[in-house]
């Protein structure tokens, strides 16, 4: 048996949105009694209010979730400023949740705090990891995606998928929220772990185009390019975007080694004084990249090729809960058109089934079936669950 269920409030009193929300769910539980649930809440909420309530309906909840940039789920559609609660219940399959601590400083020990917390309570291997890590922190200091993720694998081995999205702030880029059971966390890294007699897919869609030749980073430093082509990369951006700085509309496309697929990676700000470009993540120097133009139609049909890809390669009859994780960019690029992303995917749905997700500061996932996860930026995710 594997039921899944949820709430969703767009009520701006937190008291209100979470009793509502919880009211939702525990119509559609019937007499189940959930194991593990995702939270995902607007900055603007008491969160601690939120969670307290949450421990004293179901006290022993393996929860985790994340502050946001925009919610959606089958309740509500897309939305903001709302709250929404994806709760799981099975007898054949494990799922637990953990958190490490210090992310920031030491993302590794901070990633295989959270996995072997979670994997100490399991009796089965693990089969998937789905984390909600932090971004942006106090200080206005960010993590990195990239360790986060190689702690992840370091913990979990580099054949476990990593999928999830780092959490939000309404475009504040000012601090970010972790939840764990009860508590409300900052520079903190939870993660679900899912064993036992789990199947799942998952796929990725973009939509911006590649133009231009292929190019190979020759100088970069963590977030910062510097040379490509053995060319200053602002120079490089130049060729193609003539006076106008670079920005979210044209991400870099970097490309896995000896293959076409690729992930983005978004100009953050220039240096016209050394030509260097400082990106939202790592640039690998002796990476192909690529230069990408947007299309808004194609930026948002993205959802739909990811789930697509996602339905094509689920392993069962039929998946049983969806989770979607896309990115902020794309919502504030997409404008208006950013409720299409879940619509698409709604569209696609075969039988009516629970949906759940939000807009992240950054999303990860393999790039393929079969492939080791990586971090993306503007991409969009879909993850498909269910059991055999």
């Amino acid at each position: 048996m594997f039921k899944v269920v949820v709430g969703h409030s767009e009520d701006p009193d937190s008291q209100i949105a979470i009793e509502e929300v919880l009211d939702q769910c525990n119509k559609a539980l019937a007499d189940n009694i959930p194991q593990a649930g995702l939270l995902f809440a607007a900055i603007d909420f008491e969160h601690s209010l939120i969670l307290q309530i949450i421990n004293q309906v179901f006290p022993e909840l393996e929860l985790i979730g994340c502050t946001t940039d925009g919610e959606m789920s089958s309740i509500l559609g897309f939305q903001q400023d709302s709250l929404t609660l994806m709760l799981f219940c099975s007898d054949t399959i494990e799922i637990h949740a953990g958190v490490g601590y210090d992310t920031k400083e030491n993302a590794y020990a901070s990633a295989v705090c959270a996995v072997e917390q979670a994997t100490q309570k399991s009796s089965l291997p693990t089969k998937l990891c789905i984390t909600l890590p932090a971004s942006y922190l106090e200080d206005g200091t960010t993590t990195s995606g990239e360790d986060i993720l190689s702690g992840l694998q370091l913990a979990l081995g580099s054949q476990i998928p990593v999928i999830g999205g780092t959490a939000g702030d309404q475009f504040q880029f000012k601090k970010t929220y972790q939840f764990f059971q009860n508590q409300v966390l900052t520079n903190a890294l939870p993660v679900l772990i899912f064993s036992g007699e789990l199947r799942f897919s998952y796929g990725i869609g973009c939509g911006w185009q590649p133009m231009g030749r292929e190019s190979i980073v020759t100088k970069a430093k963590g977030t910062v390019l510097y040379e490509i082509d053995g060319k200053p990369a602002l120079e490089f951006y130049q060729q193609y975007l003539g006076d106008r700085p670079p920005s979210a509309e044209n991400p870099l496309a970097v490309y896995e080694q000896n293959s076409d697929r690729c992930y983005m990676r978004v100009p953050n700000t220039s240096d016209a004084e050394t030509g260097s470009i400082n990106f939202l993540g790592n640039i690998p120097e002796q990476a192909t990249v690529r230069m990408t133009e947007i299309s808004r139609n194609e930026v948002v049909t993205a959802a739909k090729t990811s789930f697509q890809t996602a339905l094509a390669n689920y392993p069962g009859k039929e998946p049983e809960a969806v989770l979607l994780f896309s990115c902020c960019c794309r919502r504030w690029l997409l404008g208006t058109r950013a409720q299409e992303e879940y619509q698409l995917v709604n569209s696609a749905l075969p039988t009516t089934i629970p949906i759940c997700g939000f807009y992240t500061y950054g999303e990860f996932a393999p790039l393929a079936d079969q492939d080791k996860s990586y971090y993306h930026q503007e991409t969009f995710v879909t993850l498909l669950l269910g059991t055999k």
